[in-house]
Parts: C-alpha cells; sequence; structure tokens
C-alpha cells in the first residue's frame, strides 16, 4: 500500500488569455489504504489535481511522492463514463488493462474482477447490451484488474441513477475491504463524499479550504444519525465561502 504525499503543489496553463493556475501551492497527504474525497465548486482544480495523480499532466512546481513498497506505484484511473471499446465483449474490455502479462495470468486477473464487480454472468456480452450501471461496473473492473496500489476515481459514479449508485457504493466499499486500495474519488456531491470517504478535503482556487474527517461505519446512509447533519455542515461552508 501506499501513502501519496502532495508538496506545494502548482499547475499553471498557458493560453491565448493568458496564465491559468487552477492549482496553487497545495500541500496535502492521502494515508495509505485509506478513502478520501476531493470536492469544491467547478474550476477549483479537483480534475487537475487527480490528473497530475495519476501522472496525466506534470506539476509546474512542487512534487508528488509515492511512499510504499517499490519505487512505481500501480495507479488505475475510473472515468465518469466507462470508455468501452464496443468491438471487444466485457472480459476483452477487462483484459486490456493486463495484456503486457502472460495469457494464462490474464486470464486469472480477468476472472477475478468479474467476480469482485459481479459480472460473470455477462462476460461473453457486448457493451452495448448492457445498462448504465452494468458498464460502469465493467469500468471499475477493468480498473481493478491490475491489482492497483491506487485507485484513482473522477465523478464514477455521477452519471448513474440514485438507486444504482447505491449499490455501487456497497460494492465499491466491499472491494475496498478486500483490496484496501489508496483511493482518491473527485465528486461535486458531498453526500457522496460523506458516504464514502474516511477524509474529505474541500478545495477553492486551487488551495485547500478545509478537510473533514468522516468517522461513521461503513455501509453508510443518508438515513444514518449524523450522516446528513455533516452533508449540511459541508454544503453550508461552500454557500458562505461563495457569499464572501
Amino acid at each position: 500500500m501506499y501513502t501519496i504525499i502532495c508538496e506545494q503543489l502548482t499547475k499553471t496553463f498557458e493560453s491565448p488569455r493568458g496564465s491559468i493556475t487552477p492549482i496553487k501551492d497545495l500541500s496535502l497527504t492521502f494515508e495509505q489504504g485509506s478513502i478520501n474525497a476531493i470536492i469544491g465548486q467547478s474550476g477549483c482544480g479537483k480534475t487537475t489535481l487527480l490528473r497530475l495523480l495519476a501522472g496525466l499532466d506534470t506539476p509546474t512546481d512542487g512534487s508528488i511522492r509515492f511512499c510504499g513498497t517499490s519505487k512505481t506505484p500501480r495507479i488505475s484511473v475510473v472515468f465518469q463514463e466507462p470508455r468501452l471499446f464496443p468491438w471487444f465483449n466485457v472480459r476483452e474490455n477487462i483484459r486490456l488493462s493486463v495484456r503486457h502479462l502472460e495469457y494464462e495470468q490474464q486470464n486469472r486477473f480477468v476472472n477475478e474482477a468479474l467476480e469482485l464487480v459481479r459480472l460473470t454472468h455477462v462476460a461473453e456480452a457486448n457493451p452495448t447490451e448492457l445498462s448504465g450501471g452494468m458498464a460502469q461496473r465493467v469500468g471499475l473492473a477493468r480498473a481493478l484488474c491490475p491489482h492497483p496500489d491506487i485507485i484513482l476515481l473522477d465523478e464514477a459514479f455521477s452519471a448513474l441513477d440514485a438507486l444504482t449508485r447505491t449499490q455501487l457504493y456497497d460494492e465499491f466499499m466491499a472491494i475496498h475491504a478486500i483490496l484496501p486500495m489508496t483511493t482518491v474519488l473527485v465528486t461535486h456531491d458531498v453526500t457522496e463524499a460523506v458516504l464514502l470517504a474516511s477524509r474529505i478535503y474541500r478545495l477553492g482556487t486551487g488551495t485547500l479550504k478545509a478537510i473533514y474527517d468522516v468517522t461513521f461505519p461503513y455501509p453508510r446512509r443518508l438515513s444514518f444519525p449524523g450522516v446528513a447533519e455533516m452533508s449540511d455542515e459541508i454544503l453550508t461552508a461552500f454557500i458562505v465561502e461563495e457569499r464572501i
């Protein structure tokens, strides 16, 4: 498992209209095996931070350190859209994430991932035959297949209906209990953050505004004592900040 340490991260983009700095002097620590949520208003740097963690972009200044058992952690990303290839069936879409392995090992890892997300019965189906929730499960299985040390979720549940979203929350928490990956979840949904995360980081214009520790036992429901109140507290902080 890995702890992620971000130290004084800054990311600046150049555009015809001038420089844009969505993240400035941001320092965060994501403890090994924990589930962390990044929340904030649109444009506050959430997705930019996730791209930096994934290695899809490089910081202008500052550093990201991965402290764990080896120098290079295995990192997987789950996006809002599962982005499945329609010319491959479910099994082959998942296999893409482990195509560098020997074929027998590929099969073993793919079968394990299918079982984790409860999709063994549709392994040979075409992605066009799947519901939105099932397609997102395939995306999750593809991310889990290589046994990642770190998993990054970019609005991974936001496009789903409420019932499917709740089911996937429970399934992800059950998977995390088996595979305790360091998890970073970017979401605009404060309630989702409270239901899933052990720690919530609230960003504002690329800087850290607040940290919330969430200690409710899993699995969580909005009806549980304190959950709705904590969601309201964080939402109120957003409203107050917007008025300042």
